[in-house]
Formats: structure tokens, C-alpha cells, sequence
């Protein structure tokens, strides 16, 4: 199995929203991303991130809320490992790989058993796995021993422990064929009453052409930006000159790299606070004292922000609160944290001997 997870952990694909994180993969034959339809929402462009220097926006062309499916199209073909549908069905006892970024994580592989090969829900059979769908794992793909895609990740039960469900590739086969049917450069979804499929250029209004059931395709326009304190904080990315649709990490969430550092931002609905943390480098493992002088000593001077050693990291973190957020002091603020994570990370490193993050592979 070992080298199934290494095969596939370039074709593994994490995807965010401004609501939430998931996971696709990509098949090279048909230059397209498959993951769950409740991972891409409402949103006609969802953010792609394939490698740690590879983030784009790309376009949601086709829906399925009956299989919970949808395809994301790239702009152009990926050098990416090729990866191959299985033909053979599963059955009880085979061993399989659910494959994902869980959690918002960098991928994950989590090895299980075939409980049941055809659990009947909502009119669709599903693979029955022992192995959790773990949140972030949606639309990721369930792997036999050989390498081939028997599932896409679709379900977990809440209320019980190392118990998920996948959706069997035949379904899979079975859009993607009716998909291509449509033509190409068509946007398309499934309705959920009569599960047939319909482009957008068919659909009178919001009816579906054969049953008359309400329907509607996402806005073409780019993804539309967050409102409230959300739509703040990407208003400032943006005139700090990051883009604020590819930063995009989840609900409040939003993560931008200057220079050598790493920048999270995060906002809580809950208690109105607003939190940047730059993941500086790492302490070495001699000499430290002489770190953490220089570390007292800057915050001693610093205004809006402060450092911090998060086990062997240093973290330099600024905080705003919603009740006395101004455009102004926040620009600054962020503007500071921004310029001085990457000048900081160099002197530490350069000058003190700390050590630079490791990039994840």
C-alpha cells in the first residue's frame, strides 16, 4: 500500500471555499478534478491548491446533488500522476485506502476494510468502510490494493466511531459518461428529481426541461466574496496586494505566504476576534538563549504585535477585535505583521542560527 499512497499524493487535490475544506483528485484523461458536490457548494469557482506554490481558481462545471458529485475543470493539463478507474467491483473484506487533507491538513492516508459493498441510503448504494470519512476528506478518493479508484469519499457517521461510506466508482463512470454526452465547454448538473442531466442553455428559468423541478447553476462570475467582518478582512488582503479568493482556507480562515513565512489568518464569528499568526522558523537546537534575548528585546518594541515559541516555532502574532475594527488601524496593522514576517524570519535565521520551516511534501 505504501506505494499506492505515494503514487497518489500529487494527484490528491485540496480544495477550499470561503465556507469549508475538502478534497478532490484529478484524472489526467479527462483534465478534471472530481470531489463531492457539497464540498463545492453554491460556488461557481472553488480554489485549488495541487502542490505548496500551486494555488489557482478554477471553474465548477458540472453538479450532482443526487450522487453528490461534481467536476472541476482546469485551464490547463497538470503533469500529474495518472491514476485509473477500477472495473471490478468491491467486496466484503478487501482492503482499501480512503485519501485526503483532512481537517484542512496535508494529505492523509487511512487504511481500512470493506464492511459492506452495497449499503443502501437516499436511493444510493454506498461502500460500507471501517475507516472514518474524517471532515476534509470528502471527495477524496477510496483505493484498492492495486492503485485503482473504487470510490469517491462521501459520507461519515457521527454517531459512530471508524464507520464511512463511498460512493462505488460506477456512479462516477456513469456521470462522467453522460457529462461528455453534453458536449464540451458546457456547464452542466444533474436534477435531483429526475436525475437527468441539463446544461445550463437548456434550463428555462430555474425549471428543469423534463420535469419542471427548480434548479439553478451557481453564478458565473468569480467567487463571490464573504460579507461582513469576512468581507473586511479580504477587502484588506486585497489592498495589501495578496488575492484574497486564492488565500481562502475555509470559513474565516485565509492563509498567505510572504517571502520565507507563512501568514494565518483567523476570525471567530463567536468572540470577535481577529488573529494573525506568521509561523516564523524554527529554534535550533544550541545557542538558544541568545534567540530569546532577541526576542524579549523586540517585543519590547514592537507595537500590535508580539512574538511567541509555539514548541521548537516562532510565531510573531498580531490581534484585532471587531468592536474597534477600523479599515485604517487594520491595514497597519496587517501591513506591519506582513513586512516584518519575512524581514524577521531572515535575521533569525541569518544572524541567530534558527532553523527554516520544513515545507510539507
Amino acid at each position: 500500500m505504501i506505494e499506492v499512497i505515494e503514487r497518489f499524493k500529487e494527484a490528491v487535490i485540496q480544495i477550499s471555499t470561503p465556507r469549508s475544506t475538502g478534497t478532490g483528485f484529478y484524472l489526467s484523461s479527462e483534465n478534471m478534478i472530481i470531489t463531492n458536490n457539497h464540498v463545492v457548494g453554491d460556488f461557481a469557482n472553488v480554489v485549488i491548491t495541487i502542490g505548496p506554490d500551486d494555488t489557482v481558481l478554477a471553474p465548477v462545471v458540472y453538479k450532482d446533488p443526487l450522487y453528490d458529485l461534481a467536476f472541476i475543470r482546469l485551464n490547463e493539463e497538470k503533469n500529474l500522476p495518472q491514476i485509473s478507474l477500477a472495473i471490478e467491483e468491491l467486496k466484503a473484506g478487501d482492503k482499501v485506502l480512503a485519501l485526503g487533507h483532512p481537517y484542512g491538513l496535508r494529505f492523509s492516508a487511512t487504511q481500512g476494510i470493506v464492511s459492506k459493498a452495497r449499503r443502501l441510503h437516499g436511493n444510493v448504494n454506498y461502500i460500507q468502510i471501517d475507516a472514518a470519512i474524517n471532515p476534509g476528506n470528502s471527495g477524496g478518493p477510496l483505493v484498492n490494493k492495486k492503485g485503482e479508484v473504487v470510490g469517491v469519499n462521501s459520507l461519515s457517521m457521527m454517531e459512530g466511531e471508524n464507520l464511512g461510506f463511498a460512493l462505488p466508482i460506477a456512479y462516477l463512470s456513469e456521470s462522467l459518461m453522460d457529462f461528455k454526452h453534453k458536449g464540451d465547454n458546457v456547464d452542466a448538473l444533474r436534477c435531483a428529481s429526475c436525475a437527468n442531466i441539463v446544461t445550463r442553455y437548456e434550463v428555462k428559468g430555474k425549471y428543469c426541461p423534463h420535469c419542471g423541478s427548480v434548479i439553478s447553476f451557481p453564478e458565473q462570475d468569480e467567487m463571490l466574496p464573504p460579507i461582513g467582518m469576512s468581507g473586511k478582512i479580504e477587502a484588506l488582503i486585497k489592498d495589501l496586494g495578496k488575492d484574497p479568493a486564492l488565500s481562502r482556507k475555509g470559513a474565516g480562515t485565509w492563509e498567505i505566504r510572504e517571502g520565507s513565512a507563512t501568514i494565518r489568518l483567523n476570525y471567530s464569528e463567536h468572540t470577535g476576534v481577529i488573529v494573525g499568526d506568521a509561523h516564523l522558523c524554527r529554534l535550533p537546537k544550541t545557542n538558544i538563549g541568545k534567540i530569546y534575548e532577541f526576542l524579549l528585546a523586540e517585543n519590547y518594541k514592537l507595537e500590535g504585535l508580539a512574538f511567541s515559541v509555539n514548541k521548537q516555532d516562532v510565531v510573531l502574532t498580531c490581534v484585532l477585535y471587531e468592536n474597534y475594527f477600523t479599515k485604517e488601524n487594520a491595514r497597519a496593522v496587517l501591513e506591519d505583521l506582513f513586512r516584518k514576517s519575512d524581514y524577521y524570519d531572515n535575521v533569525l535565521v541569518e544572524s541567530y542560527g534558527a532553523m527554516w520551516q520544513v515545507e510539507e511534501q
